[in-house]
């Protein structure tokens, strides 16, 4: 059979972009043709189409979609909503960056274009297309009684994981376009949290919208939606929420520790009779598997066992525009739809509600 090669649009040409995405869109040739590339940076976008055969380059990503395209990659920085609503607009599916916005008024705006023109609306988190993810959701839900899910994120220094990749040397934006996004970004953080002090807006924009939403949304992909957030704690160098799905607590920890250049996820589920871990390596390192703890033992006796687990060296974000390939050839609805990211984003507002107001908040992810 053959398959549909879409003809696509890559706007943004950041890290994520040059480290993974045009990486695998390369891989993924077959089902992409990348038929342009736009970054606000002229000299940005004609080295990325230059190193991987791109035939045009836009600094205004306003005409990129007007082009004869099937789909864009959103891999800016700052909101997608602008972008993503212009280019279902005219048609075009989407595939963006996550966060996928920085407000549930942006969120709504997007999902009511894609929906409105028919298009696919898919948000980027690359942990939700991991085999290993799939492996522990299993484990997860095959466990008796489990007591507590706890999630441990270790942030350290990113551009140690990059040095060894030909990436092309970026130039930075002018001035006055620098001043422009970050006029844009404050406006799209107001919109969110309102009248925030300077704390506040750092967390959510640098910890929860830039970090946590990845482990925010593979929660949700194990458990659904949570019933309450019980708890948060907010420091500049680590946030603490409890979470409650059901009878079961979720703890989720994120603590910067910028002196060690080891980042670690971890996910684990504690039963009485059985735990098991979880542990993404950084996001930067292509094909670098996941690992998959099992522990257990005989009741009452000293005997216990542990076993570790590696599932697969796919990588996550080629799995995740593989699945955007098919969500769009066949009207399929994406693992992580709008919809699923727009949840995420109203949890996000919940945790600084939660920790306005010194007291829990129910339904953190309801979205209506």
């Amino acid at each position: 059979m053959t398959t549909k090669r879409l003809r696509i649009g890559v706007i943004g040409t950041g890290i994520i972009a040059k480290v993974m995405h045009l990486h695998y869109l390369d891989e993924l040739a077959e089902s992409f043709e990348v038929a342009a590339v736009c970054d606000i940076v002229p000299e940005n976008a004609k080295a990325c189409a230059e190193q991987y055969g791109i035939a045009a380059t836009y600094a205004d990503w306003s005409e990129l979609i007007q082009q004869p395209l099937d789909a864009v990659l959103v891999l800016t920085s700052g909101s997608h909503a602008p972008i993503a609503v212009e280019a279902a607009k005219v048609g075009l599916h989407v595939l963006v960056e996550k966060p996928m916005c920085y407000s549930l008024a942006e969120g709504r705006a997007m999902v009511a274009a894609a929906e409105e023109a028919g298009v696919t609306l898919m948000v980027a988190y690359p942990k939700r297309y991991d085999p290993a993810y799939a492996t522990f959701r299993t484990a997860v839900r095959e466990l008796t009684a489990p007591r507590l899910l706890r999630v441990t994120t270790f942030e350290s220094p990113f551009l140690p994981y990059i040095e060894h990749y030909a990436l092309p040397k970026p130039a930075p934006a002018p001035a006055d376009v620098q001043a422009t996004l970050r006029a844009e970004m404050d406006a799209s953080i107001r919109s969110a949290i309102g009248d925030a002090t300077d704390f506040e807006r750092q967390i959510y924009h640098m910890v929860l919208l830039d970090t946590l939403v990845h482990e925010l949304n593979t929660v949700r992909g194990l458990l659904g939606e949570p019933d309450r957030l019980d708890y948060v704690d907010l420091r500049e160098h680590s946030l603490t929420a409890m979470l409650r799905f059901g009878e079961l607590p979720v703890a989720i920890h994120w603590l910067d520790l910028p002196g060690i250049t080891r980042y670690g996820m971890e996910f684990a589920a504690y039963a009485p009779d059985r735990r098991v871990t979880l542990s993404f390596p950084s996001p930067f390192l292509r094909s670098e598997p996941a690992t998959i703890v099992t522990e257990g033992g005989d009741p009452g006796a000293a005997r216990t066992w542990r076993s570790e687990e590696i599932v697969s060296y796919s990588s996550g974000f080629k799995s995740e525009l593989a699945a955007f390939h098919q969500c769009v050839v066949t009207g399929e609805n994406p693992l992580t739809s709008g919809i699923d990211g727009l949840r995420d984003i109203a949890l996000c507002q919940a945790i600084i509600e939660s920790y306005r107001k010194g007291g829990p908040v129910d339904a953190p992810s309801t979205i209506s």
